[in-house]
Formats: structure tokens, sequence, C-alpha cells
């Protein structure tokens, strides 16, 4: 990217109704815009960070046998009829249409009816099993406040997965699997120190699901942490029962705001009953499938990570999902050309500010505000010694590298 190209701009001022710290820097740096409350675009900068937050997810998921697919965003309503979830007072999130032609359909909120309703197609026997299926996909939820900005809104990038298995154990055997799973994903995208495995009501389904909550001062949860076991508890279950049952010491226990990244349940036969999804066991018998739900919000995690690895000076993204790893400034007509020369010779890393209209100083602010990982600065001064200056965002160190140096760490 170059910026003399590129239509996003850095702002100064925020809409007068965003209080999220997080957007409000997302939106000064030029990652995402607000169309109203709750509904946000992410800009050319903000969609190469989800991008890549997504794939981070889909590597580790798809290592555990996950297989990607996408379902439809338009729900049938027979389907969430059937499950008993199709009335305003059960979820009271839809966003509901009707037809033309006659009917009505829901836009999706989650998805365990479709996945479950289209794997009656293709489940029939034990040798079917085990599926695990998954989708990143845009839901929809009628929040009745939008708040935190991308944190929580009313239209967002999910990534759900369904487990479909034979019984118990082998659900179960997938489930611890997929917790470890996530805490390899948030180990990569910078957040693992401070998310925790986190008990959270089970509902009718099992004891305990599992939350991944971050620490976090403006998350919407309370959590009782065990930092040297690094599992916490959700308030909404925190009782001396819980904590012996879990083999926690309370004097031990932190309390926290956090908020939650991710999350894994066990659905059980809930929608196996209700939309008659079934299999031939090995002696022929009918048994019913036993399902799971694994969620993760790409757009949350996102704000979340915006939130916490903020500084005074702007946004400050782990490598491995930043828009760009460098920041190049060329000063004067030589670091100009070597500048345009580093930015052809790897674009997909480099972000060239070859504004002719800002100065020194502004490009400088834009480069840790935008929060890329490392800014490059070629001027008179260091190509007197044939350098070119390193910053690094996170620890403002810098250092002086050689050019050919620098070719080098380039892709």
């Amino acid at each position: 990217m170059k910026l003399s190209q590129s239509f996003v701009k850095t702002v100064k001022t925020t809409p007068g109704d965003e209080v999220s710290e997080s957007a409000k820097l997302l939106l000064r740096a030029g990652y995402i815009y607000k169309e109203m409350a709750g509904v946000y675009d992410f800009l050319p900068l903000g969609m190469r960070t989800l991008d890549k937050i997504i794939q981070v997810i889909r590597e580790e998921i798809n290592a555990i046998g996950g297989q990607e697919m996408r379902m439809t965003t338009l729900q049938p309503k027979d389907n969430w009829v059937a499950s008993g979830r199709w009335d305003d007072d059960v979820m009271d999130v839809w966003f509901k249409t009707k037809l033309n032609a006659g009917g009505e359909l829901g836009l999706g909120c989650t998805h365990e009816e479709a996945f479950t309703h289209l794997m009656k197609t293709y489940i029939s026997s034990y040798k079917d099993l085990p599926v695990y299926a998954y989708q990143f996909q845009t839901k929809f939820r009628n929040e009745l406040r939008a708040k935190s900005g991308i944190m929580r809104t009313r239209e967002f990038m999910m990534k759900d997965l369904y487990s479909f298995s034979k019984n118990r154990e082998e659900h179960e055997e997938f489930y611890e699997k997929c917790a470890a799973t996530y805490k390899k994903i948030f180990d990569r995208l910078g957040i693992g120190n401070d998310t925790f495995r986190t008990f959270a009501s089970g509902g009718s389904f099992s004891k305990f699901s599992d939350e991944f909550q971050t620490i976090c001062e403006v998350g919407e949860d309370i959590i009782y942490l065990d930092r040297e076991k690094g599992i916490a508890i959700n308030e909404e279950v925190y009782n001396d029962e819980v904590i012996a049952e879990l083999g926690l010491d309370k004097s031990k226990l932190e309390q926290h705001k956090a908020a939650e990244v991710g999350n894994i349940f066990t659905l059980g036969f809930k929608y196996s009953d209700a939309l008659d999804l079934t299999y031939n066991d090995a002696d022929g018998k009918r048994q019913k499938v036993f399902m799971g739900s694994y969620g993760i919000g790409p757009s949350r995690v996102m704000g979340v990570i915006a939130e916490k690895l903020s500084d005074k000076d702007g946004l400050v993204w782990p490598e491995e999902i930043a828009p760009y790893k460098y920041y190049v400034i060329g000063i004067g007509e030589q670091g100009e050309k070597i500048a345009n020369e580093l930015h052809e010779a790897d674009p997909e890393n480099v972000i060239l500010d070859d504004r002719k209209n800002a100065r020194n100083g502004e490009k400088f602010a834009d480069a840790d505000l935008m929060g890329i990982p490392y800014r490059v600065v070629i001027s008179d001064k260091t190509l007197a010694e044939n350098k070119l200056e390193l910053k690094t965002r996170a620890t403002g160190e810098t250092e002086l590298l050689t050019i050919e140096e620098f070719k080098n760490k380039l892709s």
C-alpha cells in the first residue's frame, strides 16, 4: 500500500456517541468506519487485520479436523420452530423479514439449527461420524444496546464450529482438543497470557460450559482467576461448591473484569432431538447424534486486542495480525528513492508513506497510531552511513541497519 494512493486517512475526531477507546483508536487510525450504533465498515487496513485473525483461527481449526464451509445468512422459519427458538420471547435478538411471495425468514444469529438440518442429508451411519464442520460468517443480532465498539455489535463476524459425534465420550475427546486449540489461537493472537479458560453455566446439557475470557477493564464479565492453574470461574457460577469441585483455593482467586473472546458448549441431543438427526450404529440400531458448539468472534477479538495492546500513541498490533509489518518513510530525494525500492521489494509487508502533503512529524505519529510493528526511516542522516533507522513499535527501541541488512529481512 502507498498512502498517496489510498483513500483512507487518519482522523483527529471520532463520533460523539462512541465511548469505546478501542473503537476510537480504530476509527482514528482508519481501520473502521461507523455506519450507526453497533454497525461498522472494515476499511482496507481493518480488513487486512481481520483477515489475518481469521487465518490464524482457520489454520488451528483445520489442524484438528475442522472442515470449512459457508452457510446461508437467510434462515427458514421451520427449523427454528422445530427447536423452539423462533419465538422472540425465546430468542430476543432476532432480525426477521418477510418474503414478497409470502412467509418469514430470519437473519442468522447463530447456526445450530441450520447445521443440524444440513447434516441429516450427510450423516446416516456410524461410519459418517465424527464430523467437525465450521464457517466464518456475518451474524446479525438485534442487541438492545450495542456498545464497546466492535466488541459488541449488531452485525459481526463469527467463527462457529459444530461437532457431530457418536456419543458423549467421542464428543468430550474433541471438546478438550478444541479447548487446547483455543489456547494456541489466543497465544498466536497476542492475548494468550491474559486469556483464561473460564467455567460458566452449562445449561441443561452439562454442568459447565467453557468461556475464554480476556482480562480487560472494559469487559462485561467478572471472573475469579487462579493464575497458577490458568483457569477461572465466571461470576454467574461462582460459589463455594464450584470452587471445591474445581479444586481451587478461594484465597488465591483474583477478581477481574474480563471480555469473552470464545466459548465452547456441550449441546448433547437438544438439536438432534428437535430435528431428528440420527445414525445407524454398528448393530444397525438408530442412535441420536451427540453435538457440541464452539465459537470465536474474530471481529470481537480484534476489538479486544486493540483495547489490550494500545498505548497513549495508538494501536500496537502483534506481528502476525498487523496489516503490514513495516511502515516505511523516505526523507529527501535519495531516501524517497530507496523507500520506493523497499516497497516494491515486498509490497505485502511494507506500507509506504509517500504523501507529499504530510510533514515528517505527521508521518511518524500516523505510524504509531496505526500500530504497524516497525517504523523504517531512510534519511540523509542515516544514508551518510548507508543505513536506515528501524524502530520497534511495541518497545520504542531503535537500531540502525544497513540497507542490505534490512532487505534481507523482507520476504
